[in-house]
């Protein structure tokens, strides 16, 4: 069976598309335009998703059709001459935008599912990733090879086709964000790719110039954001009609089967040439080159067309044909021809009447221009339109070619003098056929291109001569200097690092400041390194010093950071230094697990178990509220943080092991209540751990003796308890370093004390302070700027950074009129900056398209602000965008349902008397037990071990409840359950950590009741990638997980604008950093009846400052509602230290009210 299928175009869930996009109607214009097959649109949306559900019903394997009742809506528009048969196929776009090879990648898939459930799973998986609510052609910040894997992963008869593979944005191999090979793009996966989408801008013969094309089927579609513009190019078949058909030609590429396509003229495609829309310069590939790519009116860079791209990738000459080429028909859809022929534009409601009724007479438009003859043509539609089919079946036509986003036009008559003498050679011949041989025309049709004919009317403008290149200079090819137009290399082992380097290349690597610090050894050592100068590096190869230049043994370095983030990154560097084996030896982590490791060895000493569990905050709230139930919620709140606070700021430390603040009944209540859970919670790890190396001196020795070189990141963050643990380490003779910047401590509201980095040398005698001051991170006016802030704190510690690289940029600070405003212009600059994240931003004049100097994508944006409470407007905002983004901050991943209670259910494995955990599942769910019946099940447990925590008294206190105890039946059940899949777990404990994650999380969903949601489904595959390197350490991953803290949640993996708090962001780095909400009041924070660190607000602007790489934008709103009120603050005071000669100051344009307006039209009377 002979089918025309279109199986690329939108819903009316895409933006910038029309609210016609419906089944309905895309099932008429399917018959008007003679197609049997076409896709549904979109694949991604739920709510399309949830109309093709509605809508349509199963036809043929793989295939839907239109329910009678939909159908019946329509029927009527449809003329009986054009009526036929219509499938539908799951397939849509999905746009693509990531970072790889160090360069931004703009690409957009289409995608084929062959049933609902298959595309229900699809969307699943996507929108763990991103945001598929926004748009239906959804922006995804994932690699296209990562997109592939997840399509053959959801059923192995979904399949991706790279689309419009030449368009310079948004496409495999354009100009302006592609690659130069699909292999480049795909990887490993590429053999999974059997087809690739030409586009409007190029036909066949432009892509038989590439022979490694031959591999690949060539495919044509109308990509239409309307109804109308459907089959304005198609794919042509002869199979079955069935989906595995299709795509079976498509594989194959079999002549009987696959029989070609159906073509724009290539010149009408609106990025054919190269060129400039905004001067109207439209340019052949070689006078780009001459002019060195700038465009001759204005100097930026022009927009390099497909033409010119296929000429730069191109290894045959103009004219080949291969032996498998496909036929192919180029055409002018109906409605511009009869538009050139009537003088009116295409879409004038004169044309759209004649359209019809053509149709009417002739039957479907492709029939039309492709089949029926023109005698008959004629006959309906007047001998100027025949002549002008004639001439467009032969490719005599005139082509203005399109560039830059413009439209090309393609003309069948040059001119009205051509117009009328056909019209009178078809009125006295009266053949048409005859007109062609009367005109004198030779052409043979298009089966090859025919050659550029340089006198053809275009906006091409000469290049003024100051610019113009030998002409032995001129290649076809883009000049390698050009940012905009340069490409990566394709192996994609040119992008890996060199490795091998012997331990004087990492020296030498380093700059003297650094080489200073790395090399010092003979006496304690603090380095001041301010932001961006080298500090873990620095840190790092000083540890691999030690090893090979020393011969200090791995085993016996010990180097503490303040969180994991910074602990992987430094064991990540010292593998790249060291290699696994030894580096593996190295002791890396935070204080907190440096404290628990110690207690799980040695805790024995002072009566600690070696199975203890560590509580996160919500389950320190559930210990406190069982050990003190006439707390009130406000009072729990408070208790904590007065228990954290005393831990933290540990002073005397008795043999005892109690403080001095130890005798409030709340304090004695609550660590009795740990003691009986056999638990600690964060701050007892370092309280404790410092507690028994001084109350048990062989412990003390032995712990010395393990670590001879101590090094200790972050220096300035250090609290009272942290200090006293690290004297106590290195008071056995222990090589110390420190390395930080008090310039940027931040934590002084968590007891941190930047006063220890200050007293160093007081504190270790025969220290040696160094400082670092070249920076490898922000240009230098960003740092010009942030040393004009701090500068004005009395004890700052900063000298002067020097930048090491010259790029002059000022510092954006930008005035919106309310919050609202301010969030959508941050999206507006990381839409304006990112280059578009749609053709809409570029054809509407949304976005400049000119390009920038640098290659962002979102991976490279960060939003800060000073309070979690800002992030709402601007999640709003970037939700309507559709740019992905992921919001950094609030609890950490531990303390979120339902990854708080999977974390239970693996604690009571390992401690299966824990009764916070145990409360923690059991209060939770369906059928879940009240606390009190929570907290009478604990006196039953304590009164079953009779008063002592023995193995299992949990598990037999619950099976005792189930069989003689007061619980109602269905609560009973949940017993049962909840101790069964507990001791499941505890049975399979050999078993990879991973598994046991997955058997956690379906049981606890099994619990509850419910299932989880896309957020809560996220947070699961979050846990699962942070158990990854554990394997089967369940342990170790807890503990780990369990002292996560805010900063810890950033992945650098995933390519999304950022949002996080100013606190989140210290130790990382962005090229763009927005800072939003630079208000008196807000930054710095100064809420009523509260104490504020002015210094250390400043601190906190000045380490947000210096994230920056490339790109400083400081926003302020003249309004702002938050915390239930309506705030009107001046511009931040740290803005107004930057000197104005810095900055670029900018606002928006005032809004001018129509009342206004009349108001002084009246007072003109």
């Amino acid at each position: 069976m002979k089918l025309v299928a279109d199986i690329h175009l939108h819903s009316h869930f895409s933006r910038a598309t029309s609210k016609n996009l419906t089944l309905e109607h895309l099932w008429k214009w399917a018959q008007l335009k003679g197609v049997q097959v076409v896709a549904t649109g979109d694949i991604a949306h739920p709510g399309w998703l949830a109309e093709i559900q509605a809508k349509l019903a199963p036809a043929e394997d793989g295939l839907f059709q239109l329910k009678p009742e939909c159908a019946a809506t329509v029927a009527a528009e449809v003329p009986p001459s054009c009526e036929g048969p219509v499938r539908f196929l799951i397939g849509g776009e999905i746009s693509n935008i990531y970072k790889k090879y160090d360069r931004t990648r703009k690409v957009h898939n289409v995608v084929f599912a062959p049933t609902v459930e298959a595309t229900a799973i699809l969307q699943a998986e996507l929108e763990k990733i991103g945001n598929i609510r926004a748009d239906g052609r959804p922006i995804l910040g994932l690699d296209s090879r990562d997109l592939l894997e997840i399509v053959l992963e959801v059923d192995d008869r979904c399949h991706l086709i790279p689309a419009h593979i030449w368009t310079p944005w948004f496409s495999i191999l354009g100009s302006k964000s592609g690659f130069d090979s699909l292999e480049e793009c795909f990887t490993d996966l590429t053999p999974h790719i059997f087809a690739v989408e030409t586009g409007l801008s190029s036909d066949p013969p432009m892509n038989w110039r590439v022979s490694w094309l031959d591999d690949y089927t060539l495919v044509s579609n109308s990509d239409a954001h309307s109804p109308p513009k459907l089959a304005r190019e198609a794919t042509l078949f002869d199979t079955e009609l069935s989906y595995d058909a299709l795509f079976n030609a498509l594989k194959s590429g079999d002549p009987t089967e696959f029989l070609g396509t159906i073509e724009f003229f290539p010149e009408e495609g609106k990025y054919h040439l190269d060129g400039h829309r905004k001067c109207g310069v439209c340019w052949e590939p070689v006078t780009t080159v001459a002019n060195r790519g700038l465009c001759s009116q204005c100097g930026k860079p022009v927009t390099v067309g497909v033409y010119h791209r296929v000429e730069e990738l191109a290894d045959r000459v103009p004219g080949t044909r291969p032996s498998s080429a496909a036929p192919f028909t180029s055409l002018i859809p109906l409605p511009e021809a009869l538009g050139e022929i009537l003088d009116v534009g295409p879409n004038s409601k004169r044309v759209q009447t004649e359209y019809l009724r053509l149709l009417g007479r002739l039957g479907p438009e492709l029939a039309i221009l492709s089949d029926i003859p023109l005698e008959d043509i004629s006959a309906a539609g007047g001998p100027v339109l025949a002549e002008g089919i004639r001439r467009m079946r032969e490719g005599e036509v005139v082509a203005q070619s399109g560039f830059d986003g413009e439209y090309g036009v393609i003309r069948m008559f040059d001119g009205e003098a051509d117009r009328l003498s056909s019209f009178q050679l078809g009125m006295f011949a009266g053949d048409p056929a005859a007109a062609k041989e009367e005109s004198g025309a030779t052409t043979a049709g298009r089966e090859l291109p025919r050659e550029r004919d340089e006198s053809l009317p275009s906006k091409v403008a000469a290049p003024p001569e100051e610019n113009a290149l030998a002409e032995e200079e001129i290649r076809y090819s883009l000049p390698f200097d050009l940012a905009s137009n340069e490409h990566a290399s394709s192996d994609p082992q040119s992008h890996q690092g060199a490795g091998g380097q012997t331990e004087s290349d990492w020296f030498t690597q380093l700059n003297l400041e650094q080489q200073a610090a790395a090399a010092h050894t003979s006496t304690p050592l603090a380095i001041v390194a301010g932001p961006g100068t080298g500090k873990t590096r620095t840190l790092t190869v000083r540890i691999a010093r030690l090893i090979e230049g020393k011969g200090a043994a791995p085993s016996s370095i010990l180097a503490v950071t303040f969180t994991n983030r910074a602990a992987e990154e430094m064991r990540e560097r010292l593998t790249e230094l060291l290699g696994t084996e030894r580096s593996s030896l190295i002791t890396v982590g935070t204080f907190h697990q440096l404290g628990a490791s110690l207690l799980r060895e040695f805790g024995n000493a002072i009566g600690i178990s070696q199975d203890f569990t560590i509580l996160a905050d919500p389950d320190r709230q559930t210990l406190l509220r069982r050990a003190c139930p006439e707390l009130g919620a406000r009072e729990l709140r408070a208790a904590l943080e007065e228990i954290s606070a005393r831990k933290n700021g540990l002073t005397r430390a008795t043999k005892e092991g109690k403080t001095e603040e130890s005798d409030s009944e709340t304090w004695t209540r609550y660590q009795a209540a740990l003691e009986e859970a056999n638990a600690l919670d964060f701050d007892d790890l370092i309280l404790r751990a410092a507690q028994m190396l001084e109350t048990d001196a062989a412990v003390l020795s032995a712990v010395q003796a393990r670590f001879g070189w101590i090094s200790v990141d972050e220096y300035q963050d250090v609290n009272t308890a942290q200090h006293r643990l690290l004297t106590l380490l290195v008071a056995g003779g222990a090589n110390l370093c420190v390395i930080g910047d008090p310039d940027q401590a931040i934590y002084g509201f968590r007891g941190a004390d930047r006063r220890y980095f200050l007293s160093f040398e007081d504190d270790f005698p025969g220290g040696k302070r160094l400082h670092l001051e070249r920076n490898y991170r922000s240009a230098q006016t960003i740092l010009d700027a942030a040393m004009q802030v701090i500068s004005r704190n009395p004890d700052h510690q900063a000298t002067a950074l020097i930048a090491d690289f010259a790029e002059q940029v000022k510092l954006d600070v930008y005035r919106a009129p309310t919050d609202k405003a301010e969030a959508e212009y941050v999206v507006h600059q990381v839409e304006q900056m990112v280059g578009g994240i749609s053709y809409f931003s570029l054809d509407s004049g949304r976005v400049d398209d000119d390009g920038l100097p640098e290659d962002f994508t979102f991976s490279d944006f960060t939003v800060l602000y000073r309070l979690n409470a800002q992030a709402r407007l601007m999640e709003e905002a970037f939700d309507r965008s559709g740019i992905p983004y992921a919001t950094i901050g609030g609890s950490a991943l531990a303390e979120q349902r339902p990854v708080q209670e999977i974390v239970a259910l693996l604690w009571l494995t390992l401690a299966p008397d824990s009764p916070v955990h145990w409360q923690r599942i059991l209060t939770e769910g369906k059928r879940a037990l009240t606390d009190d019946e929570a907290a009478d099940l604990t006196e039953k447990q304590i009164k079953e071990s009779e008063g002592r925590s023995t193995p299992k008294a949990w598990p037999r206190a619950i099976a005792a409840e189930t069989r003689t105890g007061t619980l109602r039946q269905p609560q009973r059940e949940r017993l049962a359950q909840t101790v069964e899949l507990v001791e499941k777990l505890a049975s399979d404990a050999s078993a990879p950590l991973s598994s046991q994650l997955q058997f956690a999380a379906a049981g606890w969903a099994g619990l509850r009741g419910i299932e989880f949601s896309d957020t809560e489904e996220e947070r699961i595959n979050r846990l699962q990638r942070r158990a990854a390197p554990f394997r089967n350490r369940l342990q170790d991953f807890l503990t780990t997980i369990s002292l996560q803290s805010e900063a810890d949640l950033y992945d650098s993996r995933a390519d999304r604008v950022t949002l996080m708090s100013l606190h989140a962001a210290k130790g990382l780095e962005f090229p763009v950093v927005f800072i939003a909400g630079c208000e008196e009041g807000l930054l710095p924070y100064t809420p009523a009846n509260r104490a504020v660190d002015l210094d250390e607000e400043r601190r906190l602007f000045y380490v947000g400052m210096t994230r920056a790489q490339r790109r400083l934008i400081l926003t302020h709103a003249g309004r702002r509602f938050l915390f239930g009120q309506s705030m009107e603050n001046r511009l931040s005071g740290f803005v107004t230290d930057i000197e104005t000669a810095l900055q670029e100051v900018r606002q928006a344009e005032p809004r001018r009210s129509r009342k206004r307006a009349e108001d002084q039209q009246m007072r003109l009377f």
